[in-house]
């Protein structure tokens, strides 16, 4: 295959023209053989194939900066990098990141997993660059549903304020993992549909060929069609922000888009490369249902079969919960930031359309519709992922929680998540939501302590916070409400001598832990459910009669649950001593989540280790 012999972009400029379609269709083959052995994101780099393509044929990398946006797209761009030996390692422990990442090659400009930040990110490099006097070619390829993020759009005001060169390449695939909503979307969906869409791929060569003379001769001489490309008084949105528009053209046509980077390149100021393409290109089923194959497992090529694990996963626990509390009560109303499928809420959608609303890669926004919704007598669920709740933090405090307004967020993805690797691990929500005045923070075990802490939550009022990792649960029979008083423990082990305090998914390394030992070992366990408020009448009975502590949870030691025992512990006056297990002042690279437990020292060995420091006579291996 051509991409054997490509190690670099440098070997990728040898070739001719006319074999860059040939390059195209065998990164496609590469991109789907590397993630039918071990999962990945498919549809998405799939689509961008093209586009990288062509961007790697007319730029110098990595003295050009080339930015992606999500970092999920650039499967294709690690092929052509010098990584392709490499990719079969991809998301796996001690293998490439499934996202770009500074520290992995030179070819990458950021290290990127959330959204949005690209273009932000390309203005900061721009001020650098002419700073410095340097020349060099910016572009940021945005896609996957990231310009619904306000982030974006601010970064784009910002960019056409200041004219600084650079390329923002649109691709545009609809979709981001559920289809793509707003405003912003809509427009560009109306733009298939007006006429000079069906003729400007033809007329743009002929004004972009002309490129090096004056715009205004070239809208002068080119066709109507071809004078949409440039006219800022054109009805476009991004000409209101002062950047140059070049588009649509077709996302998947590589020898266009390499003429067309060719002579952008060397314009002035900003310019947007809208190319339309199709997310899950060159593989059927991706394309027919592109939020399946957004992320699979491995599968079967032939078969489009998937080897996803069964089970009943945390996010449809939160999703049947939700559309059963809907139906009860019709002052609930979800709300999710572009996460319908990843927060279990497909069914709760279609039960309760009129009561479920998606507003994009906007966190922020999300945490504060939810607070006008309260407002106004409503009881909203904000369904996000912990690490990306980290984006709404301002608004948690400013817009829910000042003026204790009832708002739900429902935390999913939080602790160690595995493949997704330090940008998506979800360790530091217990401790930025913890020193939030009004805040209640609930941690269920299960699939049943969830409901009842929804309930309870309900009841309780004022902002609520109940997170829950990644993985499976037990399914709960339909209508079935456990009674919860919120913020009571929950004794699993007696045992005075010494305790261990666990809650969440760090609970089921304690029963482990503990399973084995005899009773007369006196070491109680406590479901430390609640975080706030602490169960302080439980607390200070142990504190009387313990010699000792063990706090374990899957959040940053620092701020979390161990934080929370000690200060409390300290207000009650005593002196008990506590070995705090929690994740270390670092970050984690992307594994399996048993293993990450295992090297923070917050798993089964790490607990058993806790208690023989404080001389319980304990085995240490599992």
């Amino acid at each position: 295959m051509l991409i054997d012999s490509i190690h670099s972009p440098e070997d990728l400029k040898k070739l001719r023209l006319d074999e860059l379609p040939i390059v195209a269709s065998e990164l496609r083959k590469e991109i789907i053989r590397v993630c039918s052995l071990g999962g990945g994101h498919l549809a998405s780099s799939l689509g961008a194939v093209e586009l990288i393509t062509a961007l790697h044929y007319v730029l110098d990398s990595p003295r050009d900066r080339i930015l992606f946006d999500v970092g999920h797209q650039a499967y294709a761009h690690k092929i052509l990098t010098g990584r392709k030996d490499q990719m079969p390692t991809i998301r796996k422990e001690g293998g490439l990141s499934g996202f770009t990442k500074v520290s992995e090659s030179p070819h990458d400009a950021i290290t990127v997993g959330h959204a949005s930040t690209s273009l932000a990110n390309a203005l900061g490099m721009a001020y650098a660059r002419d700073s410095l006097g340097q020349n060099y070619k910016i572009v940021a390829m945005i896609g996957d549903g990231s310009l619904t993020g306000g982030m974006a759009l601010a970064a784009l005001n910002q960019i056409g304020f200041t004219q600084k060169n650079m390329i923002i390449i649109l691709n545009d695939n609809e979709m981001s993992i559920s289809e793509n909503v707003g405003a912003l979307n809509k427009f560009m969906r109306t733009l298939q549909v007006q006429p000079w869409f069906q003729e400007a791929e033809g007329a743009s060569k002929k004004a972009l060929a002309q490129i090096s003379r004056p715009l205004t001769e070239i809208l002068s001489r080119a066709k109507d069609s071809a004078r949409t490309f440039f006219d800022p008084n054109s009805q476009n949105p991004f000409h209101a922000m002062g950047v140059r528009y070049v588009g649509p053209v077709d996302g998947h046509d590589v020898q266009e888009l390499t003429y067309l980077l060719e002579r952008l390149s060397n314009l002035e100021g900003p310019t947007i490369l809208h190319a339309i393409t199709k997310k899950g290109k060159g593989l059927g089923y991706a394309e027919q249902n592109p939020i399946k194959w957004h992320g699979p497992p491995k599968f079967d090529v032939e078969k489009g079969e998937t080897s996803a694990s069964s089970g009943y996963g945390w996010s449809a626990a939160f999703g049947d919960a939700a559309t059963e509390l809907a139906k009860e009560d019709p002052r609930v109303f979800v709300i999710t930031p572009a996460m319908r499928e990843g927060s279990g809420l497909v069914q709760y959608s279609k039960v309760h359309p009129q009561r479920y609303l998606d507003v994009g890669i906007a966190e922020d926004v999300a945490v504060t519709v939810g607070a006008g919704m309260a407002l106004q007598g409503m009881r909203p669920i904000v369904a996000i992922y912990s690490t990306f709740l980290q984006r709404g933090f301002d608004q948690v405090i400013h817009d829910v929680a000042i003026e204790n307004l009832p708002v739900v967020f429902a935390i999913d993805r939080a602790g160690m998540v595995g493949a997704d690797g330090s940008t998506h691990h979800g360790v530091y929500d217990l401790s930025y939501l913890r020193l939030i005045p009004n805040m209640g923070i609930g941690i269920p075990k299960n699939a049943l302590e969830l409901r009842g802490m929804l309930k309870a939550g309900m009841k309780r009022g004022g902002p609520i916070a109940i997170r829950y990792p990644r993985g499976n649960t037990e399914k709960v029979q339909e209508g079935v409400w456990p009674a919860l008083e919120w913020g009571k423990w929950e004794r699993l082990r007696e045992g005075n001598e010494y305790v261990v305090l666990a809650a969440g998914k760090t609970l089921e390394y304690a029963v482990k832990a503990l399973e084995e030992l005899p009773k007369d070992a006196k070491v109680g366990l406590i479901n430390a459910r609640f975080l706030k408020p602490l169960d302080l009448e439980m607390l200070s009975e142990i504190s009387k009669t313990t010699k000792g502590i063990v706090t374990v949870e899957d959040n940053a030691a620092a701020g979390g649950l161990g934080s929370a025992i000690l200060e409390a512990l300290s207000s009650l006056g005593s002196k008990v001593p506590v070995k705090i297990l929690g994740i270390p002042d670092e970050f984690f690279e992307h594994a399996e989540v048993s293993s990450i437990h295992a090297r923070a020292g917050i798993d089964a060995t790490a607990i058993r280790t806790a208690l023989a420091e404080f001389g319980v006579d304990v085995p240490i291996s599992i």
